[in-house]
């Protein structure tokens, strides 16, 4: 059997528990979860997801480009309310 050792780490209560609903619904339990986090920066040799700001993807930033295009468009259809766009929505 591996030698194993302790790791202790500070977590908001929430957010912990938030976590292990999370992985226990995957079917695993918080140390697997920060096991399989742990081998994967080793086998990757860095954080194996994206660390970033909340800076908007490219994905995102074409999208509110086009949705600021649209705005300006004199023969844009829009709508004063929500009720007036789901009532065309549901009528055609």
């Amino acid at each position: 059997m591996k030698e194993t050792s302790n790791l202790n780490i500070r977590m908001d209560k929430k957010l912990k528990s938030q976590l292990e609903e999370v992985v226990s619904e995957l079917g695993l339990n918080v140390s697997t979860a920060v096991n399989i986090f742990a081998r994967q920066v080793v086998r990757q040799g860095r954080i194996p997801f994206e660390i970033s700001l909340d800076v908007p993807n490219k994905e995102t930033v074409k999208a509110m480009r086009e949705a600021e295009s649209l705005a300006r468009e004199p023969e844009a259809k829009g709508y004063h309310d929500v009720k007036s766009l789901f009532d065309e929505l549901l009528h055609d």
